[in-house]
């Protein structure tokens, strides 16, 4: 079996809960390319990915001092991991739970640098779902186990007396819900057909939901987990040994362009449409851009949960409070990796904040804050 096969057949297992051999295979990636080489960026077409897209469009990294070649697109998120362990691209945004799987249960050498944007996604369900009780008996797609999306559904779900499950048939007198994975491509046929009864994911795929009137948001998960970190940019360590004037040019970038997309908006939509980096209608991506206070019906409007956000800097709560919710999160595979981490030190190890607080005028480490999640 080549490389490439023996990684893709590993990765695909430990997504399942296998991880036999994964371990080294990660660890053995590709290291960090020529400092005269232009980094490799991956994303999936999701608006969570807008700022790395604007960083290289705009010009952001290259004034900074770092020079990318085009943005790569994939399809789903074990394929963007895949690439990434392997070499294939260097810097990715990354669902943080899957960030966290990677270091600890796969023992890949990566560092978050910084998160890539707040909020952003939204639990989704057919017209005729009012409440969440109505989904007793139902399917509900998250796009990755390790996902906010997982930790934050089985929250909300628990919360309205639903019981979550996997792998087992669904069943209205008992209150169970079954999870199962769809990339977000599939998730609106889906609804549409009646096959699940809602999804929760990353935008625009909730806006598409509503543009073509096949289902409504009912909640957005920032209204669930104010200020929750979804995706975070994450780099292999040996780029940032090797690098670290190019990993600081990278959070320079990163940073103007978060800026520059939380102020323009309606510009930002239409820099990523039009198939240059988002394959979804102009309309839909301005909508996950740019949705109006009050939709969704927010439990807490003061929260803007609906409004996706571009703070760059990872607090060490979040991070602590996340990995805590993992152990308690339903999933289709071997999850002991979680029980055996010390939560509270974990960010030490995963998060490297020194370029991000540079880039941010020199902020000083260890800044704080309270997490705030109300599932009901």
């Amino acid at each position: 079996m080549t490389r490439r096969v023996a990684l893709r057949a590993g990765l695909a297992l430990g997504a399942a809960g296998g991880l036999a051999g994964i371990a080294d295979l990660a660890a053995s990636g590709a290291g960090a390319r020529s400092p005269g080489e232009p980094l490799r960026i991956g994303y999936l077409p999701i608006t969570d990915a807008a700022p790395l897209l604007v960083a290289h469009e705009q010009g952001h990294f290259a004034r900074a001092g770092v020079a990318t070649q085009r943005p790569v697109l994939f399809r789903s998120w074990e394929s963007l991991a895949q690439a990434f362990l392997a070499g294939e691209v260097e810097v990715v945004h990354l669902l943080m739970p899957f960030a966290v799987q990677l270091r600890y249960a796969l023992s890949a050498p990566i560092k978050i640098l910084a998160w890539n944007h707040t909020n952003g996604s939204a639990l989704t369900v057919s017209n005729g779902v009012r409440d969440l009780r109505e989904l007793a008996g139902r399917q509900v797609a998250v796009p990755f186990w390790w996902s906010i999306h997982n930790v934050v559904v089985q929250q909300m779900l628990r919360a309205a007396g639903l019981t979550p499950v996997v792998r087992q048939a669904p069943a209205a007198d008992q209150g169970t819900v079954q999870l199962l994975v769809l990339s977000p491509a599939d998730m609106v046929p889906a609804l549409q057909v009646g096959t699940i009864g809602g999804y929760i994911v990353a935008d625009p795929f909730n806006a598409v939901a509503e543009a073509k009137n096949v289902g409504r948001i009912q909640r957005f998960v920032g209204d669930v987990w104010r200020d929750h970190a979804c995706c975070v940019v994450v780099a292999r360590e040996d780029l940032l040994d090797q690098s670290p004037d190019r990993a600081r040019a990278l959070t320079d970038g990163l940073v103007a362009a978060q800026r520059w997309v939380d102020g323009h908006r309606p510009d930002a939509a239409k820099l990523l449409s039009g198939q240059r980096y988002l394959p979804q209608p102009l309309p839909a991506i301005t909508r996950a851009l740019s949705y109006p206070a009050g939709h969704g019906a927010p439990h807490h409007p003061d929260w803007q949960g609906q409004r996706i956000g571009f703070e760059p800097y990872p607090y060490a709560s979040y991070t602590t409070s996340l990995v805590n919710a993992m152990r308690e999160t339903v999933v289709d595979g071997d999850k002991s990796f979680v029980d055996g981490l010390r939560a509270g030190e974990v960010h030490r190890d995963l998060v490297d904040d020194r370029f991000v607080r540079a880039s941010l005028g020199g902020l000083p480490a260890g800044l704080t804050r309270t997490e705030e999640v109300q599932p009901q």
